[in-house]
Formats: C-alpha cells, structure tokens, sequence
C-alpha cells in the first residue's frame, strides 16, 4: 500500500487541530472554572491562525491547484464564499471581551458561530480538497508551499499549534508536521510544548470520560 500523500495527512491533522480548538473555546467558555487569561489566549490563537490558514488558500493554494486543473476549480471557489463567510465570525469573536467578570454569553455566541462554520466548511471542503491535493500536489511541491505557510504564520499563540498537534495527532503524524519547522524553532519545541500544555489543561474539563494533556 502507497503511503498517504504529505499533503493530504498534513491538512487532515490541521484539520483535526481546528475542529478541536474551536470545539474547546466554546467547551470552555460554558464554564465558570476556565481562566479568562487562558480563554483569551485562546480566542487570540483561532482569530490569528484561522484567518492565516484560508487566506493561505485562497492566494496561495487554490490558485496553485486550479492551475493544474481548472475542472478542480469550481469546487474550490465555492468553498470562498464560506471563507467570507467564516471571516465575518472570526471579526465578531476578536472584538468580544473575555476578562474576569464579563458576562460570557456573548464568547460562547461568538465561539459557537465559529466553531459551527469551521465543523461544516471542513465537511465541505475535505471531499473537494483532498482529491485534488492526491492528483496535483506532489510531497516535494506540498513541502514547499507547508515551509511557506509556516514562514508566514502570525506569531499569536503559537504554541498552542503544538499543543493541539500533540493532543490531536499520532507520533507519526507529530513528525511530519514537525519536519518543515526551521531548523532554529526546534530548539523552543520544549518550552512551547510545556507552555501549550498548561493553557490546555486550564481549559480543558475534568469531568469523567474527558482527557486532559498529560
């Protein structure tokens, strides 16, 4: 059996981070117990990387495979109009305040409009994509335009990519999204590691049946 392309197991782990993220926001927001500082880190971490991940489509990687199959690019326009779409959500969960005392009920709104958007954008998005991903981006060409997303991701937060990584993915998948990091980062790996870690486990509930990073 082939292994899956770099492309296709590198966007499915993403993938996997950003319905848990925006899952955990909204988890956390419902609970009186979760830190405000850690929620806000949170919030500040989605807005950012989610705003970087579908402006990185839509001038980087869509234009990359509808070049190489224009038949692929009726299906990943569409997707553009959800991306509009999911920006409007993203400026309304950036501008609600989420420190001690404020009334959360409109961070659990804000939160649970992004998370609804993104749960169904990846449902629509993951049978167009990942088609096209397997017949036009080769693991040489995905390597590439990965470094390139990295090279230009927002700083906000981002050990939580880690965080998440580590809690979503397996250790196989860990090593190859870790492998397009510049050679200098993987030296705080550790430290984001940690960090990540204890904002986590600060949101994450303790109820039975639930996991908390160890």
């Amino acid at each position: 059996m082939n292994p899956e392309p770099a492309a296709i197991a590198e966007t499915r782990l993403l993938h996997k981070m950003h319905r848990a993220a925006t899952s955990l926001l909204v988890d956390g927001a419902q609970r009186d117990t979760a830190p405000s500082a850690a929620l806000a880190e949170l919030r500040d971490f989605l807005v950012a990387a989610l705003r970087h991940h579908h402006e990185s489509e839509d001038d980087v990687l869509w234009p990359r495979l509808i070049a190489a199959d224009s038949a692929a690019g009726v299906g990943l326009i569409a997707l553009g109009a959800e991306h509009e779409a999911l920006e409007g959500a993203l400026g309304t969960l950036a501008a609600v305040p989420v420190q001690d005392g404020e009334d959360r009920a409109g961070l659990v709104t804000a939160a649970t409009g992004v998370r609804d958007l993104v749960h169904k954008h990846l449902d629509h998005e993951e049978p167009v994509l990942f088609p096209a991903l397997a017949a036009h981006m080769s693991d040489e060409a995905w390597t590439e335009f990965s470094r390139e997303v990295i090279a230009s991701a927002p700083p906000v937060g981002a050990h939580l990519n880690l965080g998440f990584f580590e809690q979503v993915g397996t250790p196989a998948e860990l090593v190859l999204i870790t492998a397009n990091l510049p050679h200098e980062a993987l030296q705080f790996v550790p430290a984001m590691r940690e960090q990540a870690r204890a904002t986590l486990n600060s949101l994450q509930s303790t109820e039975p049946g639930r996991t908390v990073i160890a």
